[in-house]
């Protein structure tokens, strides 16, 4: 992934309600969700709905598939997992944070450094 990929999809997630409908298209996993079922949960006018979804869509960040008269929306998991990578690889110190990949479990790890530690502060 490229920095203008990068800014595109952060800017497709920086609304909250796109956030709220991404969030809830990871829960639905790689079979997805028709947007009635998305729009029902969240309490979105589908109008709404639809509008997000577009944007999102456009972003690269959910997939649609036709089942029947519904559409189905799906979270991009390669491309949010793309975007991850480029944050750890290309965005983080080595000595932060890395990836490796785990073969026995047939996946990528990321490994937290102690960055995210808040200092203590010395008392007087």
């Amino acid at each position: 992934m490229d920095i203008q990929k990068a800014l595109i999809v952060f800017d497709a997630l920086s609304q909250e309600t796109r956030l709220l409908v991404f969030r809830m298209l990871i829960e639905y996993g790689t079979q997805g969700a028709p947007a009635g079922a998305l729009s029902d949960r969240l309490d979105i006018p589908h109008n709404s709905l639809s509008f997000h979804l577009k944007h999102m869509s456009n972003a690269g960040l959910v997939l649609s598939r036709r089942e029947g008269r519904s559409i189905i929306y799906s979270a991009n998991f390669e491309l949010f997992t793309g975007l991850i990578r480029y944050m750890i690889e290309d965005c983080c110190r080595v000595e932060f944070a890395s990836i490796r990949e785990d073969r026995k479990r047939g996946s990528s790890v990321i490994e937290l450094m102690n960055c995210c530690q808040p200092k203590k502060e010395k008392r007087p």
